[in-house]
């Protein structure tokens, strides 16, 4: 995994390394017609990404719940809490994309 991405890197940067004036060049234009695309495709990622922590921060809580009962309320609160600010990660994700 760790090969894919240096590649994928080179390739991305490398049209901005051998630019020659203009500043830095993009691969895709940035137009009209691919903003909205790349929107939608950052709140996917978001949402995805937030789902995925809230799962692992809910699994984990919940086992340490199930392993000791006696620590539920010590536990609780601040899995609930984490669950929030996780939450409104995406949901500030999601405005911006609709302020843009």
């Amino acid at each position: 995994m760790n090969k894919f991405l240096v590649a994928f890197l080179a390739v991305v940067v490398s049209g901005a390394v051998f630019a020659q004036e203009g500043g830095m060049t993009t691969l895709i234009p940035m137009n009209e017609f691919t903003k909205v695309p790349m929107y939608f495709l950052a709140v996917a990622f978001a949402a995805y990404a937030g789902t995925r922590a809230q799962s692992a921060a809910a699994s984990v809580a919940l086992e340490g719940m199930a392993r000791n009962p006696a620590a539920a309320d010590k536990l609780f609160v601040p899995m609930i809490l984490g669950l929030a600010l996780m939450e409104s990660l995406v949901i500030f994700t999601l405005i911006t994309i609709f302020l843009v």
